[in-house]
């Protein structure tokens, strides 16, 4: 397997700043355009990606990662491409992977909950009906399609990069479901995680180190090395 598996969720984006302000006042449209693999980071998610670079020129070399695997989602590219531009340590250039894109919402994508709301009534039944963990938005995935997507992905990795060091840039539904595939964790524990740590933060930093057959938490969800807000 792999000796260690970092996952960084991507730096703030213009959609993570933009639908909370809209749901707040139950919008029905949003000031963010395009397809949200295309939404862009905000300024803070450039200084966010930058401090992540610079957290990496504080390992040793040692520790420094051998494999770089991005979402190919524009948000979690910028941000590697920044912190890797910021650090002075020598990085290796990264690959994609579409396993690793955000919680696909098919026909919901880019809307806010009010327009959610107006458009597709029926859902809200839909939801409390398949439960949290099993519910697919229409032409969408649940987040147990996200752990079984994640799960190949993971088979794959310890296949191809047995013994080194990878770091993996994505989403915060790639987090989460990461560790909960890792943990072999089940929907109750998966939101006891939250309860007790938060939603995933924007370019926070969860550790895995390799040991004999899995992986261990070192840490989960750290953002020590962010600028103070």
């Amino acid at each position: 397997m792999v000796a260690e598996l970092i996952l960084v969720r991507h730096g703030q984006s213009l959609a993570n700043v933009a639908f909370p302000a809209a749901d707040a006042e139950d919008l029905l449209e949003v000031e963010v355009s395009g397809r949200d693999a295309e939404v862009p980071l905000t300024e803070t998610g450039e200084e966010q990606a930058a401090a992540v670079g610079a957290w990496l020129d504080g390992l040793p070399e040692d520790r420094l990662p051998q494999v770089v695997i991005t979402s190919p989602y524009l948000r979690a590219r910028e941000t590697w491409r920044i912190a890797a531009g910021a650090a002075e340590a020598d990085l290796p250039g990264p690959a994609t992977d579409d396993r690793l894109v955000d919680r696909l919402l098919g026909d919901l994508e880019m809307m806010t909950r009010a327009a959610v709301r107006a458009r597709f009534p029926d859902e809200a039944a839909r939801r409390e009906a398949a439960g949290e963990y099993h519910y697919a938005p229409p032409g969408g995935e649940s987040f147990a399609d996200v752990g079984v997507r994640l799960k190949a992905f993971l088979d794959d990795l310890h296949e191809r990069h047995p013994g080194q060091r990878v770091i993996v840039v994505a989403h915060d539904a790639v987090v989460l479901m990461m560790r909960a595939v890792i943990e072999e964790l089940d929907w109750e524990q998966v939101m006891a995680v939250e309860a007790e740590s938060g939603s995933v933060r924007n370019a926070s930093i969860t550790r895995f180190v390799g040991g004999v057959g899995r992986l261990t938490l070192d840490r989960y969800n750290v953002i020590d090395h962010l600028p103070p807000v």
